[in-house]
């Protein structure tokens, strides 16, 4: 038997009489074709096997182009994880062919093998073609020509680094993915680049974030130089390489998770990936395929839109291909993308139409090289196909298979005439698949059916869960098939948690799945689902959560309602761990609305509890703290907590309205939040609790100006903080560490109480405990601590470098609030320095306030309406700054912030004074005289009932300069001496430096210096 032989380089040997590729015990799946390629190339180790011999040996009498061979070299490689740049298998000899390099050894197969084969016992998984099928060729690319050209221009401009994104439009089977298959085959060879590709999914693809994206990295990364881009991800885009779990180890992974939440946002994961291809483009050229993007998630279109908006040079190929008519009838976003990109030029768009009669004409030709063609075929074929390309393809296919359309001796005949196979051929794509989906065994169409459910790529495990037939059975069956090319082809092997190793297929085509998942009745459908989620969910036990949003998808068609809920929850989860809120709310909002499907039980309410603290989160995330969404949701769990006495869940919900009603300096209501935690805490002795309800009450009490209590319970905040990170590591929230902030508004409490340095002390410990952590919120925080507490004594000058990390840091990781503060100070450094007019800085200012005001806060509104008070009257408006002001003290008077009350007041002595010198009349000086003294009074008094001595000195420096002026000097001497004489730190401060030499001025010559007191 001369084919009875094996060719062995190692680790791999090719079984010429089985047709079929090993690697040790693992059997690797090839294409025909590709198969052929690679035992021609084996059996002529070292020598140049030219192209025109290579399609000679693999393509005889069959008019192909180079593309067939470049796609089956390129299908080998990858089999063989070879490198074309460094080959250990293949060579390209550029121009000319290629050269099997490895050492080859060729032996006998063993005899029992032998007999088996000659017996007729296909092996196990293996079904041989039938020697009476009709071989049915692969034809040459036709009619596509200007539609290349096209895409090379596009890649042209891409290797000079100027990115391209380009969308290839058409409807089902216009062969959008044979263009790109065939460019892509074409490009290969042509250098070193790296090739993505991403796949939507219609079942589940709209509710996975970054689906397509994430299946391309991952591929990549399984790739010949994988280990280039790992590194690359683990340095630049470490939020997504935490989302694919298989490519790193539990260690790393647990590190990369709590590196990626500390800061995790949309805009931080856009502009990782984006800075990350940039990187890798600047050593070879990226050309990434994204497919049926009418059913990608919307996550996905924002990091398109981002990448082709971004001016840096990149050199980058985008392919993404779509069915208009799809997403018009979904309204789906995709259009609107492109229609906004294309009017910007940052995106190029390629319609595909219906071939003409000449390329169907030509498309036979390729199909029967060197035979005559019946008259009036081609005009037939066209007419009833609208030259659709699938369409065409299938039809010919179904032709040469019934004997329609045969290779007579004198040419290719019609035995039944052309009017009468005219009469047969169904009048649409779809009923032609169906017409052939009739023609496959009964036991192959329930397996087909069955794989449409599992999905457009679909495991044999998978579906002989859902028909109830062992695994190899299945896969014996799918890989006959695809070794037949009907509606699948092989993908390789699949491994899953609990060990279960089965092939992998895919659709040919979507309109394959579609027409057949279609066709199933509802119920049987239904059982599928039902049976092919249990399979997924028990074979990935413990990390079914991975792949929630597809068992989901399953269970909700499977009528499985609550295991629907369960993995709308955890996919819920997953998409706001990859700050696509958009997807979060969604399956939130999903799961809450099938909780109706369940008997009203405690499960039930613990489940929406859940559920709606989720999206409390998620909507926090994404609209602001104060959004009303997020109180609707705490308020909904709450009530249900209450109502079913949960007392495990409920501090997590008063925490999320803590949050919420302080964000909306809703104070009362806030302050109820945290002393409900702190009942609940003191009653169970929970450290946790307890220190987020003194956290919570310390702020609650700071916001109100009650100074002294808030430095009380932010200290016993931080204790407790303290205590419970000693005896559980993972007690303190990954988003933001409760000691830096209880040590921050603690710092805060110390300046207003008179205790500059101490303030200055705690803030430096909040900076320097948040940059031992890895935790970019909490980072941010620190620094604004610290930024503050130099503005509160006066440092302007320091003020600068902690708020310039601080921006930069929330720019970077999209930490809105943080961007709005640091922006403000950056205008009134700017404006200090002369180097922006005031104009434009009471116009930045007011767009920051109009931004604030959208997110629904309220606290801290008052102190950007002073800022802006203070500028307008810096620029003459002092009637608009008055006004500022009257609506900030109307918001303090109506929410209780006191906070504010002794500085609104301070301030508007100040621009009253303002105004003495604008006014010519002295009862008009006077009388703006004695308001501003009324007001300085004020705030006097008010400071001194919150014990805030910082702000009282504040208050008596202005009074007593007004007193100064108008002659009374012993009474501003005695004033400010005695809140000078109350400091006992803090003397280099810009404050308590003016109090010095203001009482110095006030002080008689010979006179006793200014009293310190002793304490």
């Amino acid at each position: 038997m001369r084919n009875a032989k094996i060719l062995i380089f190692e680790p791999f040997r090719v079984d010429v009489a089985d047709e079929r590729l090993w690697r040790g015990e693992d059997f690797v799946r090839l294409t025909n074709k590709a198969f052929s390629v690679l035992r021609y190339l084996a059996e002529h180790p070292a020598q140049l096997v030219t192209k025109d011999a290579l399609l000679e040996a693999v393509w005889p009498d069959t008019n192909v182009s180079e593309a067939a061979m470049t796609v089956c070299i390129r299908e080998l490689r990858q089999a063989l994880e070879d490198d074309a740049q460094a080959p250990q298998f293949i060579e390209t000899v550029r121009g000319r062919g290629y050269r099997f390099i490895a050492k080859v050894t060729i032996v006998d197969r063993p005899q029992a093998q032998q007999k088996a084969d000659t017996a007729g016992g296909p092996t196990p998984g293996f079904a041989p073609r039938s020697p009476q099928s009709p071989v049915v060729r692969p034809a040459p690319l036709v009619g596509r020509e200007i539609e290349l050209a096209r895409l090379h221009q596009w890649f042209d401009t891409a290797l000079e680094g100027v990115r391209r994104v380009g969308f290839i439009i058409g409807e089902a089977g216009i062969g959008k993915t044979t263009l790109v298959d065939a460019f892509l085959a074409q490009v290969e060879s042509e250098g070193a680049l790296w090739i993505g590709h991403g796949q939507c999914v219609d079942q589940y693809g709209t509710g996975e974030a970054y689906l397509p994206l994430l299946e391309a990295l991952g591929r990549m990364c399984r790739g010949p130089q994988g280990g280039q881009l790992l590194a690359l991800l683990r340095r630049q885009a470490p939020s997504w390489l935490v989302q694919m779990p298989a490519l790193h180890s539990e260690t790393e992974r647990a590190a990369l998770q709590q590196q990626a939440e500390s800061g995790a946002t949309q805009a931080r994961m856009l502009r990782e990936l984006a800075e990350a291809v940039e990187q890798l483009t600047a050593e070879r050229p990226l050309l990434l395929v994204l497919e049926d993007l009418h059913w990608s998630d919307a996550s996905t279109l924002a990091w398109l839109a981002y990448v082709a908006r971004r001016r840096e040079t990149a050199r980058l190929l985008v392919l993404a291909t779509y069915r208009p008519v799809e997403a018009i009838v979904t309204a789906h976003p995709l259009r609107s993308l492109t229609h906004e990109l294309r009017g910007r030029g940052q995106c190029e768009e390629l319609l595909l139409d219906y071939l003409s009669e000449d390329a169907v004409a030509a498309y036979l030709a390729g199909r029967c090289p060197g035979r005559e063609i019946p008259a009036g075929l081609a005009h037939m074929l066209h007419q009833r196909t609208d030259g659709n390309p699938l369409f065409l393809v299938t039809l010919v296919n179904t032709l040469v298979r019934e004997g329609k359309f045969v290779e007579g001796t004198a040419g290719w005949e019609l035995p039944e005439g052309l009017e009468a196979m005219a009469v047969d051929v169904p009048d649409s794509l779809r009923q032609l698949i169906e017409l052939h989906l009739d023609q496959v065994r009964p036991e192959d169409q329930t397996i087909l059916e069955a794989a449409s459910v599992a999905g457009a790529e679909f495991s044999a495990a998978a579906v002989a869960a859902g028909v109830e037939l062992d695994a190899e059975s299945v896969e014996a069956r799918c890989e006959a098939l695809a070794r037949r090319a009907q509606f699948v082809q092989a993908l390789g092997t699949e491994a899953w948690p609990d060990g279960t190793v089965a092939a992998r297929y895919r659709f040919l085509h979507a309109l394959h799945q579609e027409v057949l998942y279609n066709r199933i009745p509802a119920g049987q459908r239904m059982r599928w689902h039902r049976r092919i989620g249990m399979r997924l969910e028990a074979a990935h036990g413990g990390k079914a959560r991975e792949i929630a949003a597809e068992l989901a998808e399953h269970f909700v068609r499977g009528r499985n309602a609550p295991r629907a809920v369960q993995y709308m929850l955890h996919a819920g989860e997953n998409a706001r761990q990859r700050s696509a809120y958009q997807e979060a709310i969604a399956h939130l909002t999903r799961g809450i609305g099938m909780l109706g499907q369940l008997p009203d039980t405690v499960e039930r309410a613990r489940q929406e509890v859940d559920l709606q603290t989720n999206l409390g989160l998620t909507y926090m995330a994404a609209k602001g703290y104060a959004t009303p969404e997020v109180g609707t949701a705490y308020a909904r769990a709450r009530a249900l907590c209450q109502q079913m006495d949960d007392a495990p869940k409920l501090p997590r919900v008063l925490g999320g309205l803590w949050i919420y009603h302080l964000g909306r300096a809703e104070l009362s209501t806030a302050r109820e939040m945290a002393e409900q935690m702190l009942q609940l805490g003191q009653k169970n002795q929970d450290p946790a609790i307890l220190g987020q309800a003194y956290h919570g009450l310390g702020q609650v009490l700071f916001a109100a100006g009650e100074f002294a209590p808030a430095k009380e319970h932010l200290e016993q905040a931080f204790a407790l903080f303290t205590r419970q990170l000693l005896s559980s590591p993972d007690a303190i929230s990954s988003v933001q560490d409760g000691r830096v902030i209880s040590l921050g508004f603690l710092a805060f409490s110390l300046w207003h109480l008179g205790y500059p340095d101490q303030a200055y002390q705690k803030a430096q410990e909040a900076l320097t405990l948040a940059r031992e952590l890895s935790h970019p919120f909490t980072l941010a925080y620190g620094l604004f601590f610290v930024a503050a507490v130099h503005g509160y004594r006066g440092e302007h000058a320091r003020v600068h470098q902690p708020n310039e990390e601080m921006l930069a840091l929330s720019l970077e990781h999209g930490f809105p609030v943080f961007v709005a503060g640091g922006t403000i100070v950056r205008i009134l450094m700017l404006l200090a320095q002369g180097k922006v007019e005031i104009a434009a800085g009471i116009a930045q200012i007011r767009q920051s306030i109009d931004t604030f005001r959208a997110t629904g806060a309220v606290s801290g509104h008052p102190m950007l309406l002073a800022v802006l008070a203070e500028l307008q009257a810096g620029a003459g408006q002092v009637e608009e700054g008055l006004a500022s002001l009257s609506e900030a003290q109307a918001t303090v008077d109506r929410t209780g912030e006191r906070r504010y009350d002794s500085m609104l007041s301070h301030i508007q002595g100040k621009l009253l004074l303002g105004q003495t010198s604008r006014r010519k009349k002295a009862d008009d000086q006077r009388e703006k005289a004695a308001e501003a003294e009324t007001c300085f009074t004020r705030a006097v008094d008010v400071a001194r009932q919150q014990k805030a001595k910082s702000l009282e000195l504040q208050a008596v420096l202005s009074l007593s300069r007004l007193w100064l002026q108008q002659g009374r000097r012993d009474e501003a001497r005695g004033l400010l001496a005695e809140v000078y004489g109350w400091f006992t730190e803090g003397f280099d401060t810009a404050d308590l430096k003016a109090a010095k030499a203001l009482l110095e001025e006030l002080t008689p010559r010979g006179g006793k210096p200014p009293p310190r007191r002793k304490r």
